[in-house]
């Protein structure tokens, strides 16, 4: 499908859904299922065949239905009352707006928002996405085939902070952290705990301990929550914006390429100058 055009209106009408999305998270209680929408759109992405990632396709009944989005039809049905009072808005820029609000509501950090991203009706194979059953390996193979790091593995896993997981859905009953609707971060310092009562560690999040370069960063996020918050947003942004060529850049790109060719004209024309110079 074809981008949406990123002009004053667009931008106006994006600042409108997101007073929207404020309101509907915070008296719904729903950053969670909000965030994992958000997450779930943009983590399909394959960086070698360009195919996946933050551009709405999870809303379409076939990838629903996929194992890891189990409870996500609850999201994307909240979702269509801002699309309704939006129209304009693409799938693809409202659940990654989602996300970024679901974070800032409940106390995170401020994420940047760049709007332009096209729907499409694609849906990826299953399988993409990580799952909570597997261990170091696992992970490194999902977020490396997105293009992202060891450090955005554990930013990201931060996310957990917020919300729980349902034994419907999932398989895995109960929250990350003693205060589920609280962006911090208290799920680091909880994984370097060890077990605690009555909170979850899944088989994904007990990796970030085992292996050291993962937990390297743990222990950094556990005692600066600063410097997890400030990690965190750009690894957010990063996974928003996978495939996604922001109108921003490409307005840069074209003004590089116009650059370069007002250089190489000025450099012909005096190429040709001197030549006529010469022989007068």
């Amino acid at each position: 499908m074809v981008a949406p055009v990123v002009d004053a209106e667009y931008r106006k009408e994006i600042e409108r859904a997101r007073r929207n999305l404020r309101a509907l998270i915070s008296s719904k209680n729903c950053a969670p299922i909000m965030l994992r929408l958000a997450w779930h759109d943009a983590g399909t992405y394959d960086a070698k065949t360009k195919t996946g990632g933050p551009n709405g396709s999870i809303r379409n009944e076939v990838e629903l239905k996929h194992a890891a989005n189990n409870g996500l039809k609850i999201a994307v049905d909240l979702c269509e009352d801002i699309k309704a009072k939006h129209p304009k808005i693409t799938y693809a820029d409202l659940y990654q707006l989602a996300g970024v609000v679901a974070v800032e509501v409940t106390g995170g950090p401020t994420i940047d928002f760049v709007p332009g991203r096209k729907d499409s009706v694609v849906c990826p194979e299953e399988g993409r996405l990580p799952d909570a059953k597997e261990g170091v390996s696992h992970l490194r193979d999902v977020f490396y085939r997105m293009g992202l790091s060891d450090q955005d593995i554990v930013a990201l896993s931060g996310g957990h902070t917020l919300g729980r997981a349902h034994l419907e859905r999932s398989g895995f009953d109960g929250p990350w952290t003693y205060e589920p609707l609280k962006f911090d971060n208290s799920y680091f310092f909880e994984l370097l705990k060890g077990d605690s009562e009555g909170l979850l560690k899944l088989p994904t999040d007990k990796a970030l301990v085992e292996d050291p370069e993962f937990r390297r960063f743990v222990e950094i996020y556990a005692k600066d929550q600063e410097a997890f918050f400030r990690d965190y947003a750009a690894s957010h942004k990063k996974l928003s914006e996978l495939g996604f060529n922001p109108p921003s850049s490409r307005f840069k790109l074209a003004q590089a390429a116009f650059g370069v060719a007002v250089a190489a004209t000025v450099v012909i024309l005096s190429y040709f100058y001197e030549i006529n110079r010469r022989a007068k």
